[in-house]
């Protein structure tokens, strides 16, 4: 389990450059980051409650869904899909709500929930939003473009930090969209 990218831009824009490293910072979110910040950033959580804390400090997507996007005809890179940081091997979806994610050295994030795919992904290619959607055999809705957390503890993060998991204790609550 590893940080393959790491992404960050002051701007709000889907894509974001990928970086050397990054800062995360505790109970902000990565350094810089257009997202930073105690309280919502995302545009349309702010014109909902510019009040409500944000659990959306720090997107990670799985470069294996990079891989079946590529596989389906999408040009797509780490940093592309806005996220601050790119993994391997770890199933981000399946993890449970409260999960930690301790990050290199020093960091620690806690998984707050599923990052909601948005039509701006059809703004980098035509039909990106609908790939980033499945059904399980239930019918259920699948959102596959990633997770969101919060910073627990600091640090710098760069391309090659292993990633250790530590599951919540009691009940495992599935991760919904935040």
């Amino acid at each position: 389990m590893i940080v393959t990218a790491v992404s960050a831009s002051a701007v709000h824009n889907m894509r974001k450059p990928v970086q050397n490293s990054i800062q995360l910072i505790a109970g902000l979110g990565v350094q810089g980051d257009a997202h930073c910040g105690t309280t919502v950033k995302h545009r349309s959580r702010v014109a909902r409650d510019p009040t409500a804390p944000n659990l959306r400090q720090v997107h990670l997507v799985h470069c294996e869904l990079h891989d079946e996007l590529r596989a389906a005809g999408f040009d797509i890179k780490p940093g592309d899909m806005g996220e601050n940081i790119t993994t391997r091997g770890i199933d981000l979806l399946g993890l449970p709500q409260g999960t930690q994610l301790a990050i290199g050295k020093t960091c620690v994030i806690d998984v707050t929930g599923l990052r909601n795919p948005c039509m701006q992904l059809d703004d980098l290619a035509h039909g990106l939003m609908a790939a980033t959607l499945d059904r399980d055999s239930e019918g259920r809705l699948i959102r596959k473009a990633g997770i969101m957390a919060v910073v627990r503890r600091g640090g710098v993060v760069t391309a090659g930090d292993a990633i250790t998991i530590t599951l919540p204790v009691g009940e495992a609550r599935a991760l919904q969209p935040v």
